[in-house]
């Protein structure tokens, strides 16, 4: 009897463990992330300009940061600075969609983990990203 309480325990260890990036499926197609989708999808050609301005990039965490707004007059960089704060909370949103789709609060480090990846990959070649030392280069 104990060894069948102890196997049920290591079971149900593993059918709830959370999953890493790599068991993520980013293309699964629940409400919350069709919506949050369309939503990014939405401002992503007001936000091109910017990128490949290089005004704004594509920080570490895998948000949209302001990276040299210096060439911009008041009223871009306020448009630039608006687009950044709808941008984040809605990457966010799809992140946290993602990890209910995936079993909830535990997936989220492997749900960001994972969309940050396919931010980056699908980032264009020219575009500036962050690296974890806060250091900016251009995506080859």
């Amino acid at each position: 009897m104990k060894c069948f309480i102890v196997l049920l325990i290591l079971v149900s260890q593993l059918a709830f463990a959370a999953p890493t990036s790599d068991e993520i499926n980013l293309d699964v197609g629940t409400p919350p992330v069709m919506v949050a989708r369309h939503t990014l999808t939405q401002r992503s050609s007001r936000l091109v300009r910017f990128y490949e301005a290089g005004v704004i990039g594509l920080g570490y965490d895998g948000m949209v940061k302001m990276h040299d707004g210096s060439r911009l007059t008041l009223v871009q960089r306020q448009i630039a600075e608006k687009l950044i704060d709808q941008e984040n909370p809605d990457r966010n949103s799809l992140i946290f969609a993602l990890a209910e789709a995936h079993g909830g609060k535990e997936a989220q480090s492997a749900a960001r983990a994972a969309q940050v990846k396919r931010w980056k990959d699908q980032f264009h070649s020219g575009w500036w990203i962050e690296d974890a030392n806060g250091n900016w280069s251009k995506k080859p």
